[in-house]
């Protein structure tokens, strides 16, 4: 009996059944495949949008490049106090290119990073000079970093005498001192009390890892970045994006962002003259008012050494 090439034609039931059959297998195959794509990509999405919700970690930067004043102390402090109070910012970098600047306002900021460091890590990135009252601020961070070639240290205190207690024509006091507020040594022995509150802060600042003493320390010397290294002045030659990478370390946080914190603390800087005129109109490198500094003064050019 000859085989029928064509079983649809005698079994139409059965190939009818089988072909049923398969395509409930098959579409039963691919709902266990979309479930199980389902749930392995579920924690994914569920990762992706509770990293949408959370912000990224920043790195904030405080920049100072100019002499410390009562109005760059203000910007420093109003960019501490946000980063204190956002959570988003797990650490700062405070950038140093200045000479340093008056006594009062470079303690308001180092008290101020001082708390900062009670919550968040700190690190100083010396970029052109972290001189008198910028190594003052340097020496409040947990971590500094400086370039090779940077100018570091200046430690010290300078300041202008008040005039002697005299007679003047047109003026009316009711003391010697009124027009002054202290006599001439009085005026040395607190020079000599920034000093050593100086010395205090380096102390508290470097602890063991200074390795020399502080009279060497006390010269008012300005050291190379590398040098400053080799005596533990500074921790580590490096630059600004060294140092931004170890305050995430610190941190302990990565694939963070950075902020300059100037653009959102919410203070405009005025212009403000730190640096006196000669009567020919020309900038002196001598503050515009008399007092007692964290500052270093640069000697003039073919001044005697």
């Amino acid at each position: 009996t000859p085989i029928d090439k064509n079983p649809g034609a005698l079994y139409p039931d059965f190939i009818s059944w089988h072909g049923g059959k398969m395509s409930q297998t098959i579409s039963l195959f691919w709902k266990k495949i979309a479930s199980f794509v389902a749930w392995a990509l579920l924690p994914l999405a569920a990762g992706l949008l509770v990293a949408a919700l959370i912000p990224q970690p920043v790195i904030g930067l405080i920049y100072l490049n100019d002499p410390i004043d009562p109005y760059s102390a203000e910007s420093m402090i109003r960019q501490i106090e946000y980063a204190r109070k956002h959570p988003e910012v797990r650490g700062v970098v405070l950038v140093l290119s200045s000479p340093g600047g008056t006594v009062a306002d470079t303690e308001s900021v180092y008290l101020e990073l001082l708390k900062l460091r009670e919550t968040k890590p700190v690190v100083a990135s010396v970029n052109q000079m972290a001189a008198s009252g910028a190594y003052y601020l340097a020496v409040g961070a947990d971590y500094i970093i400086t370039r090779p070639t940077s100018s570091v240290g200046n430690v010290g205190v300078i300041g202008y005498l008040p005039p002697a207690p005299g007679l003047y024509e047109y003026t009316i006091s009711t003391g010697p001192y009124k027009l002054f507020g202290y006599p001439r040594d009085h005026y040395i022995r607190q020079t000599e009390m920034v000093k050593q509150g100086f010395a205090m802060a380096i102390e508290a600042g470097r602890g063991e890892r200074l390795k020399v003493d502080m009279e060497t320390v006390l010269t008012g010397q300005l050291w190379l970045g590398s040098e400053a290294v080799r005596m533990g002045i500074v921790d580590q030659v490096g630059n600004q994006s060294d140092a931004e990478e170890k305050a995430a370390e610190l941190a302990r946080v990565r694939n963070f962002t950075t902020l300059d914190l100037s653009t959102v603390s919410g203070y405009e800087m005025p212009q403000f003259e730190f640096y006196g005129l000669s009567p020919e109109g020309v900038q002196l490198q001598t503050p515009a008012e008399a007092g007692i500094y964290l500052l270093f003064i640069p000697p003039l050019p073919g001044a005697e050494q």
